[in-house]
């Protein structure tokens, strides 16, 4: 994981008698140890390296400001979230959380290999939705295979200007299928 360098607490770990050799380098390392040793070697590890990984995972978390469903995600609620910006680095737009929603209608569209679909709400709403550059990805066949059931999706929300018309569009970030 980034931001961990795996490396130097393996050399800590020799330094401490911990292991019998040992080295690496941020991203990877390889060890020799003695029999007994794994338990006291693994806290080592958990001790030295946990303020790392807690930093490395808040870094690449997705950090969602609400919860919504299709049929809330309205021009009016848009519009007055666009008067909220502008957005950039001092002001992030805000990130939507869309639980237990099916992917519809998926189709890869564009030259950047954008994959389309309709977000599909438990009472049956639909929101226009697209997720950019990810035909060849995990998200994209995900979507694509459109019959895994639903899933929790994350993105952002504006406003699509078609053909003289004005609809919700959701811009996805990134999606999970729900435990359980």
């Amino acid at each position: 994981m980034p931001g961990i360098d795996l490396g130097s607490a393996v050399l800590q770990a020799v330094e401490s008698g911990l292991i019998v050799k040992g080295g690496g380098h941020a991203m990877a390392a390889g060890i020799t140890i003695k029999s007994g040793q794994l338990g006291p070697l693994r806290s080592f590890l958990a001790d030295t390296l946990s303020v790392d990984v807690a930093s490395a995972r808040a870094a690449s978390s997705l950090k969602v400001d609400a919860a919504l469903t299709a049929r809330g995600a309205s021009l009016d609620l848009v519009r007055d979230l666009e008067r909220a910006g502008p957005y950039g680095s001092g002001n992030p737009g805000p990130v939507f959380a869309f639980p237990a929603h099916r992917a519809k209608f998926a189709q890869a569209v564009g030259k950047g290999g954008h994959v389309s679909f309709a977000l599909v709400s438990e009472d049956g709403a639909r929101l226009k939705a697209i997720a950019f550059r990810a035909a060849s990805s995990a998200i994209g066949d995900a979507l694509l295979r459109g019959n895994d059931g639903a899933f929790h999706f994350a993105g952002s929300l504006g406003i699509d200007h078609y053909q003289g018309r004005e609809q919700v569009q959701f811009r996805l970030t990134d999606l999970a299928k729900p435990k359980g």
